[in-house]
C-alpha cells in the first residue's frame, strides 16, 4: 500500500495552506479544488501526518496538551487534560477560515478517554448546500440534542473486559431490557471507568447528516479534540476498515479496497500480541451502532460480546428514511434480479368495463385490470403485461395494424401512455390536463389519437394528438383542443378519414373535424329523439379505408333501447330501431307498449360489420342482428349487463365484456361461447391456496367467495352468500375450506361433494381471523367482537372445542409450522400473544409498544407471522411501519426492519426454507432477504393500484399470490441451488435444467482440439521413466503406513486397553416424579447457506504412456464461458460430478477405537451401495476383484460366495475408486468439503493400506491409472467448485510430479475414452459422441448417442458402451471408424456415410454412474444412482441385479422373530424384505409418494404367516404378507404420519403412534382401530415397545415414549379388552438452545426401552440436564442406575445377552457399553449420523444405519 500522506504537504498548498490565511473567497475556490481531485484521499487519510501537528503550523494547541509515550500502544501519544475541556483542545486546522476539504466518508479516531474525566469532540462539516454542521460527542452530554446546524450526541464509555464496570454496565442493561427491552449496548454512562480502554471510533459522516438532517456530506472542515483524552491519530477515508482483522486475515475473508472493505492501515493499528483476539484489548465503536441504542442516538459500543468482526454483507439500517448503509461490498444485492416474475392476473375491468379490444389476427385480446394492461391468447390463455400506469386505466384503443396502443388512466391528471404492442416497450408518455379521461380512439393509420375528458371546470375537453412520430422519436404533439358544454359518453375516430370523429352522449350525437388547427363540430338533427342518452357509435367495421365518403353509415345505440343510423355524408337520420322486452301478460297492464312508449332495454354498446351488428345489452345479453335488423339470429346470455361488444377483423368472432368482470368471446360459425376471464367487481380481501390441488378461493368485498384453478385462470365455484364474506381458509390436505362472514357465521364446505360440512354462530362480530393449523387437526377463527374459537378440524362437523374472550378482539391469526403455537394481536392492539395451538392457553405476552422507546408514539401490531423453518422467530408487522423479528421463547426482540413500506405493511410472509421474507404495503410488493445479509436489502414490485390486502408464498414455493384490487400470481425465480437431482425419464423432464431453473442453451459441438497443458507444468518422459525436471509448489503430505489388520484406520493411534463410561447406583433415591412438567422447547434456527458454485468439474481421466511421451486427457465441464477474467461462475449443472451429500454431523474427535482382536463387534455385511459416488466401483474379471464403496467403507466382495472384506481409511464419503490394471492397488479418494482429502493406497491381497496422500483441498472428482500402472492421475475441485486442479503422481513413489490448473474452453464434454490409439470417443451432457484424431487433435464425427446427459462410455475393441441419465445403457459397433480417415470438418454419423450400429440396449433403474466391463464388452457390472449394482451380459441379453440398497434415508431396519429375514424402510416409501444370512432381497413393497417411517414384524415366525406392518406420512398402515409377496391389509388410524409401529407380544393388536402424539391400537385380522391412546396428544410419539409381562398383572406389557420427555408404561391383556396404565414418567430438561446442532433443530429424541434381562427396568435416554442413559425400576417407582454418555442419543437398543447397549449419536460413532460395568467401545465406520440401531432378537447381530448405509455387525461381547 502506498503511504499517501507523504505527498499530502504538496496537495495542501494547493488547497490553501500558502502561510497566511485566504479570504472566504480564495477558501471556497481552492477547498473546491481540492475535493474535485479527492482521488489523493483514497485510500485513506493520515490527518496527523498530513498537516504535521507536531509543528503547530498548520494546526493549534491550547491548555495543557503534551505528548508521552503509552506502554499499551508502545509509541508517542497526545495527551490533553484540563478541568474544563474547552479550555485544553487540539484544533485542525489551526484558523476556522480554513477547511480541511477531506471529503472521506468515515471519520476514524484512535483515542482513550481519561479514567473519570469527561470529554468532548468538535468536527465541523460541510454539506453540499454549503450548510456547515457542528457535529460533537461527549461523555457529559446526557440525551442527544439536535439543531439546524448543530447535533449532539452523548457517548457512552466501554469498560475493560471481565471488569466491574462491565458488569455494572451489563447489570444496567439487563435491568433496562426488563423496563424497555430494547437495549443491546454494553456501555458504562458518564464519566469514563477506571478499566476504560483504547478505541477505534468510526464515525459515518454521511449518514449522520442523511438521516438527523436530511442533508448531503460534502467534506469536512475542522475538527477539535478537548479534554480530557489520550490521542494517538485520526483519518478519514471511504473504505469501512475493521481493527480487528489482520491483512492477512483480510485476504482470506475477502476484504479488499475494490469492494469497499479492509483492514486498518499498519500506522493506524493497535499492538496485539500472538495469540490474543484484538477485541479482548480494545474497543471499537462505531455510529451508526448495530442494534437500538441507550439513550437516545447515542454513541457507544454495539456489539455485546465486544467482537465486531467485519463480515461482509453485514448490514444496518436507518430509521428516519430508506437510505440503507452495508458494512461490506456495495456491488452485491438479491439474487436473482428481479426475484419475481408476474406471471398471470385474474382480474378485468377497474375503471371501466367497456375497453376491450382485438387484435388484428383475432389471435389475442387487449383489456384492463386496474393498473395493468393485459394481452392474452385467446387459445393458450398466455398473457403479456403493459404495466406503467400509476392509476386505474380507463380508455384503450389500438390503431388500424395494431401496432400501436393507446392507453389512458384516471386520476386529477390524466396521463396517455403509447406503447408500441409487438415490443411492449412504451413509446411516448405525455399528459392531459384533464381529470376523469374517458375515451381514446387512434386513427386507422395511426397518426391521429383522440381523447376525451373533463377539464378543471368540469366542463368537457376534447384533444387531438398528432402521433405521426412517435414510434421513430417519440414525439406526440397536440394538433387541436376544444372545451365543451356537451357531454360525450365516447368518441371515435373515422376509419376512413384521419380528420373526421364521432361521438355521443346525452341528448346529442356530433361530428367533428379538423382543419386548419381548429376543431369543430355539428350536432345529427335528432328531431323528437333529441332527449335520448346515447351510449355507444359505431361505423361499419371492415370497410377499406379509402371507401368513398358517401357511403359511410353510422350506427349509434342508447339507453332507451334505440338504434339509429345516420347516413354521415348528409348528416341524416335514415333508420331508428328500438329494442323492447318481450310483451308480457298482466291484468293491470291496461296499454300496450308502442315504438315510443313502454321500458326499452338499454343497449350500451354496439359493433358492426359488413356481416351483422352485434349488441349488447343491459339485460345480460350478446345479440346479433343482420344490417337491417328484421331478426336476431343468435344471441348469449350474460350474468350482468353486457358493458363491451366488438367483432373481430375477420368477423368470426364478436368479444363481449360484463359490467360484473366477465371477459369472452362468442364464436359466431360454431356458435360457442368461450369465457376468457371472471373477476370480482370489488376489493379481494384475502385468498388461501389449496397446494396439493392448484387451487385458489378468495372472498371480496363484492360479497362472493370463488374457487380458481392457478393454472388455467378458470373460475370453479362461486359461492354467494346473504352476508359479506370476510376470510377465507383451506384445509391444508383435504379438498375442504371454511369462510367466515361479516355477520360473525362460520361455514366449512366440501368442494368435492359441494356440501356443507358445519355452520358455527357462536361469533357475535365480523370474523376477521380464520386458519388451519399445518397438520389439519385444528381450525381457528377470531371475530371483531373479542372472542377466539378452537375447533376440531379432524372430525368432519367440526366441532367446537374451545371459546375464549381476551379484552380486545383477536387479530392477524398465525400457527406455526409445526402446530404448537398460535399467535394473535391481542387482548390490546400493543400486545402480541402466544398460546398453545391445541388448548389456546396463553404462553408469552409481547409488548410490542415499549420496544423502541426511540420512537416517539406507542407502536401497536397489526400483522404477525411464524418462521416456518424456526418457530422461535414470530414477525410482526407494526403502525410504526416496521417488521420486528421477536423470540416466541422470551419475547426478546432479535431484529427490526424500519421503514418497510410508504404506508403500513398490510401482509408478511416467510418462505419454507427462511430464505426470503414476503411484505406488502400500499400499492407494492417487497421481496427482502430474511437475513437482512444482502446490500440490495430488497426487490419492490408495482403493479397493483389499491392497497394490497394478502400476499404469500404459494405452497410449492415456485410462486407468490397478492390480492387486492385483483389477484395477481408471480413466478418466485429464486429456486434453491443446493440440491442436484437426477433426470428421470418417467419424468417427463427432457431438457436438462441449470440449477437456477432456466432451460440450458444447447451444448456446442466440439470442434476445435483438446486444450494443452501450459508449457511450465509439461515435462518429458526419459527412457529410464523419469522427468528432468520436477517443480511443485507444495508438496502432498504422504504417509506410509505400516502393515495393519483389515478393516483399521490408518491414522488411528494407540487406545487404552479398555474405556468406561460412569455408571452412578442410585439406591436410596426418591421415586421419580411423575406429575406434569411443562418445559417448552424453543428451538433455534439453523440456517443453512447457499454458496454460489463456480464452473467447472472433471470426472474422467485418462492417461496414455507410450514409449517416450505421455498423454494426459482430462475433461472438464462448463455451462458458461470461463470465469478467469473476474467474472462469477455457477456450479456445473451435470449428473456426472460428484457432490457430497449434505451433512450437519461432526466425528467425534474423542472416540476411543478398540485394540485389534478386542473388538466388541465385528463389521460382518454391508447392505447397499453409494448410488452418490461417481467411479466408485471397480472389477477385474480376470483376477477375480470386485469391489465397491458404501459411505466411507470400501466392499471388497467375492461374486460366488458373497463374502466380504472390509477397508476403512477415510471418514468421509467416498468419491472414486481406481485400481491398477494387474488388480494389486487400489486406490480410493474422499469427496471432502473441509480440509485436505485423503486418497487412500491399498493392498488388495493383503487388506493393509499402504500409504495415504493428503494434498488435494477439496473433492477429488476422478482417479486414473496409465496402462503400465507407473504413472497415475488425480482431479480436484472446492466445495465452491474453484481452483480445479490436475496432478499427475508416481504410482511407486507416490511423489507429484506434475500439476496444472484445469483451465479449459467453455466446452461441454461429460465422458472420454479410447478407442486404439488414434481416436478418442468423448461425450457432451446432450447425448452426442463425438469423435476424435489424437494425431490432428481434430473432432471428425458425431452421433446422437442419447437424448440425455452421457455419463459413462467405455470401449473395448470395436464396441463402445454408453450409460446416461435417462437410464439407457447402450451398445454400439464402432468397427466401421477403422477405416475412416480424419477430415477437415465434423460429420454427422448419417452424413458421413459410416454406420455406427445400436447392437443392443437396455434401461436400468436409474443414472449411470459407474460400469466395467471385460475386454469382449461381453458382459460388465454397472452402477446406478437408485444404489443398485447390475450384472450385464450382453450375448445372452440379461441384467442381474448384484447389489441393492436404499438411495433414499433409511428409517428403520428390523430383524424376523427367526431371524431368517430382515426389513428395511425409507423416505422413498419402499419396504424391502431381505434373507439372511445372504442379504440378497427378496421382495421389495413400493408405495408412491409417501414415505415409510416404521416397520416391524408379526411374532409368528411361521414362513406362511410371517407378515410386515410399515406405517407411513399419510398416516395409514400396510400390512405385508411374505408367502405371497402381497399387501393383505391396509389400515388408516392416523391423519398424521406413523412415526412408531409395534405388534404386540401376542400378535393380537397392532399398536400404531403418530406424529401427533395420537397412539392407535388396530386389530391386523379386520383393520378395525378398536381404541385410541391420548395421554401422549401434542408431542410425536418417537418409541413403542411391546413385552411379555412377568409378575404384574395383565399378559402383556407395553411402553410409548414422546417428544415431551415422556413415557407411558401399560399393562395388557388385549383378549380381556384391559389396557391399564401402570406408570407415566416424565423427565425434566431444561430449555432448549438449538446448540447441539440437529439438522431440525430440534432436541435429541426422547427414547425407551424394557430390559431384556429385567422387563420390570426401563432404560430412558433423552434431552435433559445431563446426556445419559437412566434405568427406572417400575417396582420401586425410581431412577436405580444412569451411565454417563459424551454425546447426545440419536437411537440405542439393548441386547438380549451380555447386558451390552448399543448407542449411536449424531457424531457417526456407534457406541457398545456394557451395561454392569460401564466399560464401552466406539465405533466410527459411518460417514453420517447414526439414527438408527437394533440387534437381532438372540442378540448375536446388531444392525446400524447412517442415512442410506446398513451395516451388519457380529456381537462378540465385552
Amino acid at each position: 500500500r502506498a503511504d499517501v500522506s507523504s505527498v499530502a504537504p504538496c496537495r495542501w498548498q494547493r488547497g490553501g495552506w500558502s502561510g497566511k490565511d485566504p479570504t472566504a473567497a480564495e477558501n471556497t475556490a481552492r477547498q473546491i479544488q481540492t475535493i474535485g481531485s479527492a482521488g489523493w484521499q483514497h485510500p485513506y487519510v493520515n490527518i496527523f501526518k498530513h498537516v504535521r501537528v507536531e509543528d503547530w503550523r498548520r494546526s493549534a494547541k491550547e491548555g495543557d496538551v503534551s505528548t508521552y509515550t503509552d506502554k499499551t500502544l508502545k509509541c508517542s501519544v497526545f495527551r490533553i487534560r484540563g478541568p474544563v475541556p474547552a479550555n485544553s483542545h487540539i484544533l485542525v486546522p489551526k484558523t476556522i477560515n480554513q477547511s480541511l476539504g477531506l471529503s472521506g466518508r468515515y471519520f476514524y479516531l484512535l483515542f482513550r478517554p481519561t479514567p473519570g474525566k469527561y470529554f468532548v469532540v468538535h468536527l465541523d462539516v460541510a454539506a453540499e448546500e454549503g450548510q456547515v454542521v457542528r457535529i460533537s460527542f461527549s461523555n457529559m452530554f446526557k440525551e442527544f440534542k439536535s439543531t439546524a446546524t448543530w447535533l449532539q450526541f452523548p457517548f457512552l464509555c466501554g469498560a475493560a473486559k471481565d471488569s466491574i464496570y462491565e458488569s455494572t454496565s451489563k447489570s444496567a442493561r439487563h435491568g433496562k431490557i426488563l423496563a424497555h427491552t430494547c437495549i443491546h449496548t454494553c456501555g458504562f454512562v458518564g464519566a469514563a471507568p477506571t478499566s476504560v480502554r483504547w478505541t477505534c471510533l468510526m464515525l459515518d459522516l454521511q449518514y449522520t447528516l442523511s438521516v438527523y438532517l436530511s442533508r448531503c456530506f460534502s467534506h469536512m472542515k475542522s475538527i477539535k479534540l478537548c479534554a480530557n483524552m489520550a490521542v494517538k491519530n485520526m483519518f478519514t477515508s471511504d473504505l469501512l476498515l475493521d481493527p480487528g482483522v489482520s491483512f492477512s486475515e483480510a485476504k482470506l475473508m475477502g476484504l479488499a479496497s475494490s469492494h469497499g472493505t479492509g483492514a486498518m492501515p499498519r500506522d493506524m493499528s493497535f499492538p496485539v500480541p500472538r495469540g490474543v483476539s484484538w477485541h479482548d484489548l480494545y474497543d471499537y465503536i462505531r455510529f451508526p451502532s448495530e442494534g437500538t441504542k441507550l439513550p437516545f442516538d447515542s454513541i457507544q459500543k454495539g456489539s455485546p460480546s465486544g467482537k465486531t468482526v467485519l463480515r461482509e454483507n453485514e448490514s444496518f439500517f436507518s430509521f428516519q428514511n430508506l437510505c440503507i448503509f452495508f458494512f461490506g461490498s456495495p456491488f452485491q444485492k438479491l439474487l436473482p434480479d428481479p426475484i419475481l416474475r408476474l406471471n398471470r392476473i385474474i382480474g378485468f375491468g377497474g375503471a371501466t368495463t367497456k375497453y376491450a379490444l382485438w387484435t388484428k389476427s383475432g389471435d389475442a385480446v387487449v383489456y384492463p385490470c386496474h393498473a395493468i394492461i393485459v394481452s392474452m391468447k385467446i387459445s393458450s390463455k398466455q398473457q403479456r403485461f403493459f404495466i406503467g400506469h400509476t392509476d386505474k386505466v380507463s380508455a384503450l384503443a389500438f390503431d388500424g395494424n395494431t401496432t400501436l396502443l393507446a392507453s389512458a388512466q384516471t386520476g386529477s391528471h390524466g396521463v396517455v401512455r403509447v406503447w408500441n404492442y409487438k415490443r411492449g416497450n412504451c413509446l411516448a408518455i405525455f399528459r392531459i390536463h384533464a381529470h376523469s379521461l374517458s375515451s381514446l380512439s387512434f386513427s386507422y393509420s395511426g397518426s391521429i389519437l383522440c381523447g376525451v375528458g373533463k377539464d378543471s371546470h368540469n366542463k368537457t375537453m376534447v384533444v387531438v394528438w398528432n402521433t405521426l412520430n412517435v414510434t421513430k422519436c417519440g414525439e406526440v404533439t397536440i394538433l387541436a383542443k376544444a372545451h365543451t358544454d356537451v357531454d360525450i359518453h365516447t368518441m371515435k375516430v373515422a376509419s376512413f378519414d384521419d380528420t373526421r370523429m364521432v361521438s355521443c352522449g346525452r341528448d346529442n350525437i356530433r361530428l367533428w373535424r379538423i382543419r386548419n388547427g381548429t376543431l369543430r363540430s355539428c350536432p345529427v338533427n335528432l328531431g323528437e329523439y333529441h332527449s335520448l342518452d346515447f351510449t355507444d357509435v359505431a361505423f361499419e367495421e371492415g370497410n377499406a379505408p379509402t371507401q368513398h365518403l358517401e357511403d359511410q353509415m353510422l350506427f349509434a345505440s342508447s339507453r332507451s333501447g334505440h338504434i339509429f343510423e345516420v347516413d354521415y355524408s348528409r348528416v341524416l337520420i335514415r333508420n331508428v330501431r328500438r329494442l323492447l322486452p318481450a310483451q308480457q301478460q298482466h291484468a293491470e297492464r291496461r296499454e300496450k307498449w308502442t315504438f315510443n312508449t313502454g321500458p326499452g332495454i338499454a343497449i350500451n354498446s354496439i359493433s358492426v360489420c359488413s356481416s351483422f351488428c352485434a349488441t349488447g345489452s343491459e339485460d345480460g345479453f350478446l345479440r346479433l342482428w343482420p344490417l337491417d335488423f328484421s331478426a336476431i339470429f343468435l344471441e348469449a346470455e350474460h350474468e350482468g349487463p353486457v358493458s363491451l361488444v366488438s367483432v373481430s377483423s375477420d368477423n368470426l368472432q364478436v368479444l363481449a365484456a360484463t359490467s360484473t368482470g366477465n371477459l369472452g368471446f362468442l364464436d359466431v360459425s360454431s356458435r360457442g361461447y368461450n369465457t376468457l376471464m371472471r373477476s370480482h367487481i370489488d376489493t379481494v380481501l384475502g385468498f388461501s391456496v389449496d397446494g396439493i390441488r392448484r387451487h385458489l378461493t378468495t372472498a371480496s368485498s363484492d360479497g362472493t367467495v370463488r374457487i380458481w384453478n392457478m393454472d388455467s385462470m378458470h373460475q370453479l365455484y362461486d359461492f354467494v352468500s346473504e352476508d359479506s364474506p370476510c376470510s377465507v381458509a383451506f384445509h391444508p390436505s383435504e379438498q375442504v375450506f371454511s369462510c367466515g362472514s361479516s355477520s360473525g357465521i362460520i361455514r366449512v364446505f366440501d368442494i368435492s361433494s359441494a356440501k356443507l360440512l358445519a355452520e358455527h354462530k357462536q361469533h357475535r362480530g365480523e370474523v376477521v381471523g380464520l386458519a388451519f393449523s399445518p397438520d389439519g387437526e385444528f381450525m381457528y377463527s377470531a371475530d371483531s367482537q373479542g372472542s377466539l374459537a378452537l375447533y376440531n378440524s379432524s372430525e368432519e362437523d367440526h366441532n367446537m372445542i374451545r371459546v375464549v374472550c381476551p379484552e380486545r378482539a383477536p387479530d392477524a391469526l398465525t400457527v406455526s409450522s409445526d402446530s404448537r403455537c398460535l399467535a394473535f394481536v391481542g387482548p390490546s392492539e400493543y400486545i402480541v400473544t402466544i398460546a398453545d395451538a391445541r388448548s389456546l392457553d396463553e404462553l408469552l405476552h409481547v409488548d410490542v409498544s415499549i420496544l423502541d422507546i426511540e420512537s416517539p408514539r406507542l407502536d401497536s401490531a397489526l400483522k404477525v407471522c411464524f418462521s416456518p423453518s424456526s418457530t422461535e422467530h414470530l414477525l410482526v408487522a407494526t403502525s410504526a411501519n416496521k417488521v420486528l423479528w421477536v423470540s416466541t421463547k422470551t419475547g426478546r426482540l432479535l431484529r427490526e426492519v424500519s421503514k418497510v413500506h410508504k404506508h403500513q405493511c398490510s401482509s408478511l410472509a416467510v418462505s419454507e426454507d427462511n430464505r426470503f421474507l414476503l411484505t406488502a404495503g400500499h400499492n407494492a410488493v417487497k421481496v427482502w432477504d430474511y437475513n437482512m445479509q444482502c446490500v440490495s436489502l430488497y426487490q419492490m414490485f408495482i403493479g397493483h393500484s389499491q392497497p394490497i390486502c394478502q400476499v404469500s408464498f404459494t405452497p410449492d414455493q415456485m410462486g407468490v399470490v397478492s390480492v387486492g384490487d385483483a389477484i395477481f400470481l408471480w413466478d418466485f425465480l429464486a429456486h434453491s441451488i443446493n440440491s442436484l437431482t437426477d433426470i428421470e425419464p418417467d419424468a417427463g423432464v427432457r431438457g436438462v435444467q441449470l440449477s437456477n431453473g432456466m432451460p440450458r442453451q444447447k451444448a456446442p459441438l466440439p470442434s476445435s482440439p483438446p486444450p494443452q497443458l501450459d508449457a511450465s507444468t509439461t515435462y518429458q518422459v526419459n527412457q529410464g521413466g523419469k522427468f528432468s525436471s520436477l517443480f511443485c509448489d507444495e508438496s502432498p503430505a504422504i504417509t506410509t503406513v505400516p502393515g495393519q489388520a483389515t478393516g483399521s484406520d490408518p491414522s488411528s493411534d494407540p487406545r487404552p486397553a479398555a474405556s468406561f463410561l460412569k455408571v452412578t447406583e442410585l439406591v436410596n433415591t426418591s421415586p421419580l416424579n411423575s406429575s406434569h412438567i411443562d418445559n417448552s422447547k424453543c428451538p433455534t434456527a439453523l440456517f443453512l447457506i447457499d454458496i454460489e458454485l463456480t464452473f467447472c468439474c472433471c470426472t474422467y481421466l485418462t492417461t496414455e504412456l507410450n514409449f517416450q511421451f505421455f498423454y494426459v486427457i482430462f475433461l472438464i465441464f462448463f455451462f458458461y464461458e470461463v470465469e478467469s477474467k473476474g467474472k462469477t461462475a455457477v456450479r456445473p449443472d451435470c449428473y456426472s460430478h460428484f457432490i457430497p451429500r449434505f451433512k450437519t454431523s461432526t466425528i467425534d474427535q474423542a472416540a476411543v477405537a478398540p485394540q485389534p482382536g478386542e473388538e466388541g463387534i465385528k463389521l460382518k455385511a454391508v447392505i447397499g451401495y453409494n448410488g452418490n459416488g461417481r467411479g466408485n466401483m471397480v472389477w477385474s474379471p480376470d483376477q477375480g476383484l470386485f469391489a465397491y464403496t458404501c459411505g466411507c467403507v470400501l466392499v471388497v466382495e467375492h461374486l460366488q460366495t458373497g463374502c466380504q472384506r472390509h477397508l476403512q481409511g477415510h471418514s468421509e464419503e467416498i468419491s472414486c475408486l481406481a485400481i491398477t490394471n494387474d488388480a494389486q492397488v487400489l486406490f480410493m479418494a474422499q469427496g471432502a468439503t473441509g480440509s485436505r482429502s485423503l486418497i487412500c493406497i491399498w493392498d488388495i491381497h493383503s487388506g493393509t493400506c499402504r500409504n495415504t496422500i493428503s494434498y488435494h483441498r477439496g473433492m477429488v472428482q476422478s482417479l486414473a491409472f496409465s496402462r503400465d500402472d507407473r504413472f497415475f492421475l488425480s482431479y480436484n475441485t472446492f466445495c465452491d467448485f474453484s481452483d480445479p486442479e490436475v496432478a499427475l503422481w508416481s504410482s511407486k513413489t507416490f511423489q507429484m510430479l506434475v500439476k496444472a490448473p484445469a483451465d479449459v474452453g467453455d466446452v461441454e464434454l461429460t465422458a472420454v475414452c479410447y478407442h486404439s490409439d488414434s481416436f478418442l470417443f468423448t461425450a457432451t451432457n446432450r447425448g452426442h459422441v463425438c469423435v476424435w484424431d489424437v494425431n490432428t487433435q481434430r473432432c471428425f464425427m458425431t452421433w446422437e448417442a442419447d437424448e440425455g446427459e452421457i455419463g459413462v462410455l467405455l470401449c473395448r475393441g470395436n464396441r463402445l458402451l454408453t450409460g446416461s441419465n435417462t437410464r439407457w445403457l447402450r451398445l454400439w459397433g464402432v468397427e466401421a471408424l477403422q477405416g475412416m480417415q480424419p477430415r477437415e470438418r465434423v460429420y454427422n454419423a448419417e452424413d458421413s456415410g459410416t454406420t455406427v450400429v445400436l447392437e443392443q440396449e437396455v434401461m436400468l433403474d436409474g443414472t449411470t454412474v459407474s460400469a466395467a466391463f471385460d475386454n469382449t464388452m461381453d458382459m460388465g457390472i454397472v452402477g446406478t444412482t437408485a444404489g443398485t449394482l447390475w450384472y450385464i451380459n450382453w450375448s445372452d441379453n440379461s441384467s442381474i441385479r448384484l447389489v441393492s440398497g436404499h438411495k433414499t434415508k433409511v428409517n428403520d431396519v428390523v430383524f424376523s422373530s427367526d431371524e431368517n429375514h430382515f426389513a428395511t424402510c425409507s423416505e422413498d416409501g419402499s419396504v424391502r424384505v431381505w434373507s439372511a444370512p445372504s442379504n440378497e432381497l427378496v421382495v421389495q413393497f413400493q408405495v408412491l409418494n409417501q414415505a415409510c417411517g416404521c416397520v416391524c414384524w408379526s411374532p409368528s415366525s411361521s414362513k406362511d404367516s410371517a407378515c410386515v406392518a410399515a406405517g407411513y406420512g399419510d398416516g395409514t398402515l400396510r400390512i405385508f404378507r411374505l408367502a405371497s409377496s402381497e399387501m393383505e391389509m391396509k389400515l388408516h388410524p392416523h391423519h398424521v404420519a406413523v412415526t412408531a409401529i409395534q405388534y404386540s407380544a401376542s400378535g393380537h393388536v397392532i399398536l400404531s403412534g403418530g406424529k401427533n402424539g395420537l397412539v392407535a391400537v388396530s386389530s391386523p385380522v379386520n383393520g378395525a382401530t378398536i381404541r385410541v391412546i391420548r395421554d401422549h396428544k401434542g408431542a410425536q410419539i418417537t418409541t413403542i415397545q411391546c413385552c411379555k409381562n412377568f409378575g404384574l398383572d395383565g399378559a402383556e406389557m407395553w411402553l410409548a415414549a414422546s417428544a415431551d420427555r415422556r413415557v407411558s408404561v401399560w399393562a395388557v391383556n388385549w383378549l380381556n379388552d384391559k389396557c391399564d396404565l401402570l406408570d407415566w414418567l416424565t423427565f425434566p430438561a431444561p430449555a432448549y438452545n438449538g446448540a447441539q446442532g440437529f439438522l431440525d433443530d430440534s432436541p435429541p429424541p426422547c427414547l425407551a426401552a424394557f430390559c431384556p434381562a429385567d422387563t420390570g427396568l426401563v432404560v430412558y435416554t433423552g434431552y435433559g440436564v445431563e446426556k445419559e442413559l437412566s434405568f427406572y425400576s417400575l417396582s420401586k417407582k425410581q431412577i436405580v442406575k444412569k451411565i454417563a454418555l459424551p454425546h447426545w442419543a440419536t437411537c440405542f437398543d439393548l441386547c438380549a445377552k451380555s447386558q451390552l447397549i448399543a448407542v449411536g449419536s449424531k457424531e457417526r460413532g456407534l457406541k457398545l457399553i456394557k451395561s454392569s460395568s460401564g466399560r464401552f467401545q466406539d465405533f466410527l465406520q459411518h460417514s453420517d449420523s447414526l439414527q438408527t440401531c437394533h440387534f437381532s432378537p438372540s442378540g448375536a447381530l446388531v444392525f446400524t444405519v447412517a442415512y442410506n448405509e446398513i451395516l451388519l455387525w457380529e456381537v462378540r461381547g465385552l
